[in-house]
C-alpha cells in the first residue's frame, strides 16, 4: 500500500512540475511576442498616417521598392526611397492603411495590407528585419 501511495504521489508531483515548466515556457513566449509588438504597431500606426516621413522613420539604410506599374529598385537609400514612396503618395492621394494580415517567419516579419485613398484601394507587402532589437523595413511591394 505505502508503496503505491509512494508512486502517486511521485505522479503527481512530476504533473505539477511539468504543469509549472509549461507555465513558465508560456509566459517566456508571451513577454517576447509583446516585447516585439510594439515597433510593429508604430509601423502601421505610420502606414495609417500615410505620413512617409514617419514611415521612413524604420527604413533600414537600404530598402528594396517596387512602386505600381514601375520596375523594382533594389537597394535604394533610405532618403530617395522616402521621396520616392512621398511621391507615390502624392500622386495617388493615399491617405490610410488597413492592414490585412501579418506573420513572423524568424526575424522577417510581413505585414500586407491596403494603402486607401479618395479613388481605388493600393495592395500592398511590407517586409521588415529585426535589428538591434528593432524591426525595420528592408522592402515595400505596392501593387
Amino acid at each position: 500500500m505505502y508503496r503505491i501511495w509512494h508512486v502517486l504521489c511521485n505522479a503527481t508531483n512530476e504533473i505539477y512540475n511539468m504543469k509549472k515548466l509549461f507555465l513558465l515556457i508560456g509566459l517566456a513566449f508571451s513577454l517576447v511576442s509583446m516585447a516585439q509588438q510594439p515597433d510593429t504597431d508604430a509601423v502601421i500606426m505610420a502606414f495609417k498616417s500615410a505620413n512617409t516621413e514617419e514611415i521612413s522613420k524604420y527604413f533600414d539604410e537600404y530598402i528594396d521598392l517596387k512602386l505600381l506599374d514601375k520596375e523594382e529598385v533594389k537597394n535604394m537609400g533610405r532618403n530617395q526611397a522616402t521621396m520616392a514612396l512621398k511621391m507615390f503618395f502624392d500622386e495617388n492621394r493615399i491617405n490610410g492603411f488597413e492592414k490585412g494580415s501579418n506573420r513572423e517567419i524568424g526575424s522577417t516579419l510581413y505585414i500586407t495590407g491596403k494603402l486607401t485613398s479618395s479613388g481605388k484601394p493600393y495592395n500592398i507587402t511590407v517586409m521588415l528585419k529585426a535589428k538591434g532589437g528593432k524591426h525595420q523595413i528592408i522592402t515595400i511591394r505596392i501593387n
